[in-house]
């Protein structure tokens, strides 16, 4: 029992278990996974206070939080004010002291990693550092807490976490993952839900029906003023002064859509300057009205947010969210749900309208985007490089800023020619059309999606593959749909290596009826053409790639790459999914580098194939695995048929122990019947790039594919059939 209340069932068995396990022996550190709403902060309040009124040694509780701060003010407020027995510290306060016996000490993540900052600077008094060796000296054991635990895995994270050798580690957020290495607790969503903590259901798409629709964020921002007035007039039959709030979530902060939201809202009467419209996005000119805002009865009825909520933000009366989209595969944010689902006074009160929360969306990726927060297939850690590799390096090539590559008439003719022969289209428009549509182009003159409707209880049902989806169209608005229309072009432009306005001009010239080509395939009219794109961005996102393919050696001419030096990064993000018996792979240049990442979910075939090969071989000293993009990895440059520069990441650098150096590249193999399984569209450009760059720098490489459980080799010719000679088995 604790200050408030006694606590729901749910809540005193996981904080029991909490409590039970650090009075276990041989066990370290445990996963706690609290839905957003379960009461988390309640439910270790009531752990701490009993660990210390049963424990038999001197104990210290580090609650480590995430943000800039408000989850460590919050949380460090609730001690205070349900167990203000014990002391509750901060950074300061340890600075100005030391860790003592049934302390609570409140630390963000910031003030302890955060390059700089005083809480671990040597300066005149003693850093957090020695405070800890102090508290150790002392015989103070710690036990940590780590909050939303998922948002903080730097090396200057872990090395605070080492200084403190923790006894016991809870691990605490609505995110967790499973993870074979430690134990896990779940609270079931279903009994938050039975308590009254959280809403009985969500509802998705309430009111919106299959009718063909003419605005879609003014049909969004209409169905929720109207559900917004009705759970208001449901709180005031109740005698409740309670003012509900939808929350507008925007994919990123992008002025024009903002601004054509704020628009649509001072049509409505709801504007800035009558207190009923607040924005909460970074930078201060966009922060208006948001004091106070989690006031149960504050004026403002409308917030505008970017794609995620703060950390430890906690704002009961939300009952909507419109959540916009841009065409693009923004993250769908599983605590924006989870808070929107909180009951305003903690309980429910047998209410349909009142009992649930509304989302509306078009937004088309929220389910792949809920899988991935819900059942993500691996997870993550830091691995720091053995010092004995800080010194290797070796020259990288960068794209040339100098360099100019063919030009935009080029670029069209050559679009021109591969949809005339794709799709064996012709100057007669009527007969493209049926081509086109053959080929999987959608040629409504209106913007079409596929939405979900219906009520869940638990968020996992959102990702149900028999949940109601149907069909939606929109009539096309240009003004509404023009930064859809942009952010679409913008999505492929860069395959051709072109601005928006002269990307948008080929397929103008390609497909609308404005301008005159002689290779016109359609004569679409302007909201046919918007249509067009928007309903085929993926289509043609996928042309534009295989259209810009052509010949790495007709068209490479003279191109001085940029050099720098590469040398290995100190710390890298580690993917794995937790396997019996992983064993440490002792050849690769990083530290608790195992092999259970060498599993499909993260590692294609060749990969797993190459490491194992790399650790059984003889002849390997050591191997670095490159990463997929980013500056400070090992790149090589290649054109394409379109003289564009690209970058691309050799997979492996392999150290043997004559001293020679080897760059690998793995791609995918050869299966049943002669299939080819390599999908990279590219391979034959990267090649040739990859035997320039090697035959100048004098490397030792190779291309690496699988066959039949065994790797092959080749740095002659690329040639996809395995039974060529050029392919020879892979020996060192």
């Amino acid at each position: 029992m604790i200050g408030i209340r006694k606590l729901f069932e749910f809540q005193e068995d996981c904080s029991s278990y909490i409590v039970n396990y650090c009075n276990s022996v041989n066990k370290k550190t445990l996963i706690v996974k609290a839905p957003t709403g379960s009461g988390k902060t309640i439910i270790l309040l009531d752990f701490i206070d009993k660990y210390i009124k049963q424990k038999n040694r001197k104990i210290c509780f580090i609650w480590l939080t995430p943000g800039s701060g408000e989850l460590e003010e919050q949380s460090k407020k609730k001690l205070d004010k349900h167990l203000p027995q014990y002391t509750s510290k901060t950074v300061d306060d340890i600075l100005n002291g030391d860790f003592d016996d049934k302390d609570v000490c409140f630390i963000n993540w910031e003030r302890v990693t955060k390059k700089g900052n005083r809480a671990i600077k040597e300066a005149e008094r003693k850093n957090i550092y020695e405070r800890i060796a102090d508290a150790h000296r002392n015989n103070i054991d710690f036990i940590l807490i780590i909050d939303e635990e998922h948002q903080n895995n730097t090396s200057k994270a872990r090395d605070i976490i080492d200084a403190f050798a923790p006894i016991y580690t809870i691990r605490v957020s609505a995110t967790a993952h499973k993870n074979k290495a430690f134990d896990m607790y779940e609270i079931d969503e279903v009994d938050v839900i039975a308590s009254g903590l959280i809403t009985k259901a969500l509802y998705i798409n309430e009111g919106v029906s299959d009718a063909q629709i003419q605005d879609e964020n003014g049909l969004l921002l209409n169905l929720a003023i109207a559900k917004r007035k009705a759970i208001k007039e449901g709180y005031e039959k109740l005698g409740k002064n309670i003012n509900p709030l939808v929350i507008v979530q925007f994919p990123n902060e992008n002025p024009g859509l903002i601004k054509s939201i704020e628009e649509k809202l001072t049509t409505m009467d709801i504007t800035y300057d009558n207190g009923r419209l607040a924005i909460w996005m970074s930078g201060n000119e966009y922060h208006k009205n948001i004091d106070n805002i989690t006031d149960i009865n504050n004026s403002v009825q409308f917030l505008l947010i970017k794609q995620a909520i703060s950390t430890g933000w906690d704002c009961p009366r939300a009952k909507v969210l419109v959540k916009l989209r841009e065409n693009m595969s923004e993250q769908f944010e599983i605590q924006t749900l989870g808070r929107l689902r909180r009951m305003p006074e903690a309980k429910h009160y047998d209410n349909e309208l009142l009992d649930n929360a509304y989302l509306y969306t078009f937004d088309e990726k929220y389910r792949e985007s809920v899988m991935q927060n819900i059942d993500r297939a691996y997870f993550v850690r830091r691995i720091f490089l053995k010092p004995e590799f800080y010194d290797f390096n070796l020259v990288k090539e960068l794209r040339n800023l100098d360099y100019n590559s063919s030009g935009e008439r080029e670029k069209r003719d050559r679009l021109a020619k591969f949809y005339k022969e794709k799709y064996k289209l012709t100057n007669d428009v009527t007969i493209n059309k049926v081509k086109l549509m053959a080929g999987g182009y959608n040629l409504s003159d209106r913007i079409e999606k596929t939405i979900m409707q219906g009520k869940v209880v638990r968020t996992i049902d959102m990702v149900r593959e028999d949940a109601t989806r149907y069909g939606v169209s929109f009539a096309v608005n240009t003004h509404e749909h023009a930064i859809d229309l942009r952010q679409s072009i913008d999505s492929f432009k860069y395959l051709i290596g072109l601005s928006y306005e002269k990307t948008r001009v080929i397929l103008e010239l390609l497909f609308r009826d404005n301008r005159r080509f002689k290779n016109k395939f359609l004569k679409l009219n302007t909201s046919e053409f918007y249509a067009f794109i928007l309903n085929n961005v993926h289509k043609i996102r996928e042309d534009f790639r295989e259209g810009m393919i052509g010949s790495y050696t007709e068209q490479r001419m003279f191109v001085e790459a940029k050099e720098e030096i590469f040398k290995f990064p100190h710390e890298e993000i580690f993917k794995y999914i937790e396997q019996k018996d992983s064993k440490v792979l002792k050849k690769n240049v990083y530290r608790d580098y195992t092999d259970d990442c060498l599993v499909e979910e993260i590692k294609s075939k060749s990969e797993r194939l190459f490491e194992r090969f790399c650790e059984s071989c003889e002849e390997v000293s050591w191997y670095y695995k490159n990463g997929d993009a980013g500056q400070q990895y090992f790149s090589i440059t290649y054109l394409d048929g379109n003289q564009e520069q690209h970058l691309f990441y050799a997979d492996y650098i392999v150290g043997l122990k004559s001293g020679d150096v080897w760059i690998i590249e793995t791609k995918g193999g050869e299966g049943k019947n002669g299939t080819n399984k390599n999908i990279d569209i590219q391979v034959r450009n990267k090649f040739d790039a990859f035997k320039q760059y090697a035959k100048k720098h004098n490397a030792k490489w190779g291309f690496v594919r699988d066959k039949n459980e065994k790797l092959y080799v080749n740095n002659t010719e690329y040639i996809d059939n395995m039974s060529s000679d050029a392919w020879k088995l892979l020996k060192f």
